[in-house]
């Protein structure tokens, strides 16, 4: 059990039966009454963000939770395998528990979140950032770049985003995995 004023970003809880991260808090003292804890809290299950207030001093159950780095290996029907990078333990983990599951790629190291008491695996995220090679984009207009203009391209997962018009095929770019948009050209 913690105590509402200890409540940090990331701090896990178990409210109504669910797991809640904690992804933003205020201190928050009023002209009049007591201090309260505003806090964010998104659902581990199903993503879903909501606003929670709590008295100070008012007790919480935390959950205890481990990070641990997983190598992706490989897709298995509606699961994919990961490997423990120090056990060498090979786990299976649901599509819909990985997040930016669409630009991830043979060997990627994604951080996997569990609850350490069940050894349930909460949810799984690839790194922000990530480097994609493009198989696919039509060839750039010249003299149409008066605005930033982006075409679609085609990266090696299969994914399509938008990207500028002096990207071709086969060259490498960094991708943001949260919402797939396009942050620069790589070289080789």
């Amino acid at each position: 059990m913690i105590k509402s004023q200890d409540i940090k970003k990331g701090t896990c809880i178990r409210m109504d039966g669910k797991l809640y991260f904690c992804i933003d808090f205020l201190h928050v003292k009023p002209g009049k009454g007591n201090t309260i804890m505003r806090t964010t809290l998104k659902d581990v299950v199903s993503g879903r963000v909501l606003e929670k207030r709590f008295n100070i001093g008012e007790s919480l159950e935390d959950v205890r939770v481990e990070r641990r780095n997983y190598q992706y290996l490989y897709q298995e029907g509606e699961d994919f395998i990961f490997m423990n990078q120090e056990t060498y333990e090979q786990i299976p983990i649901a599509k819909d528990l990985i997040t930016g599951v669409d630009y991830m790629k043979e060997s990627d190291i994604v951080e996997v979140v569990s609850d350490a008491d069940t050894e349930t695996i909460l949810y799984a995220e690839m790194p922000v950032k990530t480097t994609l090679r493009v198989t696919h984009s039509e060839p750039g207009v010249k003299g149409d770049t008066a605005t930033n203009a982006t075409k679609p391209a085609t990266v090696e997962t299969g994914v399509e985003i938008r990207v500028p018009l002096f990207i071709n095929e086969g060259d490498l770019v960094q991708v943001d995995t949260r919402d797939g948009s396009y942050l620069q050209r790589m070289k080789e």
